[in-house]
């Protein structure tokens, strides 16, 4: 009995929060029929930030795929011991073949989740039409969005700077941990958030966060194109929302859908840190509406 008065609660609170998000946002109808989600993780990072979430839409019937970008398989911890050889050498070339490959191989396009430097891969491959809707995560803005704030320059500097010529960004030393409490997850306290670097932390190639300096990273915002929805954290340093606001004013196709939605007392990593659940419940609401 106390059993079935729980997931009684439990199934009215879901249906109550499902509701009250339809009520206050102004969704658009977008009749997504897909059921297949590719997630794509972002820098610094590999595929293990999307655990919960590939669980999460796997129990509400879609097929998931989160693979990791290429030399970033394997554990965190592992990984920032023994870097594997070649990262060094990855290019956003190199994701975007690595994606392009698994989504052409399967059998309808996808629902693209990215998060951070994966949201701009996910805007590229929305641009080479292989994406039925996309979802962006405190995304990486298409070359020529800037902004001049002193936090976004020195949170940007230590991976893209060009003293460290073209070696690997191995977050492994232990100054680098403030530096992720920073840039990354500036919302949780200093213990928090290195316990959040031990999880999650991954080294990085310099040339592939250089690449949305470059022609590559141009993307066409004024062509027509599937439901995009951009998500943000106010607290943001690393990718302030500013520039996500100017990113979605690109988007001027009049007959494409373009929603977003900024959420307060949240940093950089809403997709991964505690508190995710949150995110990835809006997420579901608006992709079945």
């Amino acid at each position: 009995m106390k059993f079935i008065k729980i997931v009684v609660a439990l199934l009215v609170f879901n249906s109550t929060a499902l509701s009250q998000n339809l009520s206050q946002e102004k969704m658009q109808k977008k009749q997504i029929t897909s059921k297949t989600i590719v997630f794509i993780h972002g820098l610094f990072m590999n595929n293990k930030t999307w655990n919960g979430w590939k669980t999460f839409f796997e129990r509400n019937g879609y097929t998931c795929y989160a693979p990791a970008n290429p030399k970033h398989n394997g554990q965190p911890a592992d990984l920032r011991a023994n870097p594997p050889a070649g990262l060094a050498d990855i290019r956003f070339e190199d994701w975007l073949a690595n994606l392009e490959t698994l989504i052409d191989s399967l059998p309808e396009k996808p629902i693209l989740i990215g998060h951070s430097f994966g949201g701009l891969t996910a805007q590229k491959l929305v641009e080479s039409g292989r994406a039925a809707a996309a979802i962006l995560i405190s995304s990486v803005p298409p070359k020529g969005n800037i902004t001049l704030k002193p936090s976004f320059f020195r949170a940007n500097n230590k991976v893209v700077g060009p003293l460290k010529g073209n070696s690997i960004f191995n977050p492994k030393e232990e100054k680098y941990k403030k530096w992720f409490h920073f840039a990354i997850a500036n919302t949780f306290t200093r213990t928090e958030s290195d316990l959040l670097f031990e999880e999650f932390a991954v080294p990085e190639s310099r040339r592939t966060p250089r690449a949305a300096l470059k022609k590559i990273a141009k993307i066409d915002t004024k062509k027509p194109h599937v439901p995009l929805l951009f998500l943000g954290g106010l607290e943001d340093v690393i990718v302030p929302n500013v520039l996500i606001r100017k990113t979605i004013k690109k988007y001027s196709d009049e007959n494409s859908i373009v929603e977003y939605k900024f959420y307060e007392d949240k940093d950089h990593f809403i997709c991964g840190a505690p508190g995710w659940e949150e995110i990835a419940r809006y997420c579901l609401v608006w992709l079945s509406y």
